[in-house]
């Protein structure tokens, strides 16, 4: 994966066809998405259970772009080697998620996986300035971690606006997740985002046998978001 800040759309499966995740996947990049994004949720650290290490190996083969894992789980360092053995390209752990996150990092990174870190709409940027260094991608949350389908919390804008003089010329992806859509994609891309997360923004009336849908809707959400950086 060689650093690139041009837009990408990172459709989170987590709005997919559960039953049918390995063809989802294929549709989407067949669609034109860049990264595919897995939401990974524990029902301790989120109010909600989604999928493990088990499932991202499942899928592996079926993704040929990037598989962008975040995980939304505490603990977190426990489970980080088998997200790495599952063929993560990136995993991302939140902040949030336990005392020790330079540790949390390091372990990432020990595993030659590009390592991410989340922050929850509450969470201040003062929590990853000194791991700024070690990281590959800050994942803004724009919606509270938890469920697909939110709405979008206009104050990360700000948020995002400020980590991207932060991180200055690091190579480092901003990254949003939650309530992504063509109405707020321009919002983040002009603020400094370069990965948009979206999951029913993606899905949302589509499915594998009419996939042309996806395509529809990535590039709705890709031009606009783009229109503001011309």
């Amino acid at each position: 994966m060689n650093f690139d800040r041009s837009l990408k759309i990172a459709p989170s499966i987590l709005s997919a066809d559960f039953a049918n995740f390995g063809a989802e996947c294929e549709a989407i990049e067949k669609e034109g998405c860049d990264w595919v994004h897995i939401d990974v949720m524990d029902g301790h650290f989120v109010p909600n259970i989604t999928f493990g290490p088990q499932t991202c190996k499942a899928i592996r083969p079926h993704i040929k772009t990037v598989m962008d894992v975040h995980l939304m789980i505490s603990p977190v360092d426990d489970f980080i080697e088998a997200f790495a053995d599952s063929g993560a390209d990136i995993i991302t752990a939140h902040v949030e998620a336990g005392p020790h996150i330079h540790r949390t990092i390091q372990k990432i990174k020990s595993l030659g996986v590009k390592a991410g870190v989340a922050i929850n709409p509450g969470t201040s940027l003062s929590s990853i300035e000194y791991i700024l260094d070690m990281v590959d991608l800050v994942c803004v949350m724009t919606v509270n971690p938890g469920f697909g389908g939110q709405k979008f919390i206009h104050s990360q804008v700000e948020k995002v606006r400020i980590l991207r003089e932060m991180i200055g010329d690091r190579e480092i992806h901003i990254e949003i997740d939650g309530g992504v859509t063509p109405e707020t994609a321009p919002l983040v891309s002009k603020a400094g985002a370069d990965v948009l997360v979206a999951g029913s923004g993606v899905f949302g009336g589509g499915s594998v046998d009419n996939s042309s849908v996806y395509g529809k809707n990535i590039k709705e959400i890709r031009d606009s978001a783009n229109r503001v950086l011309e």
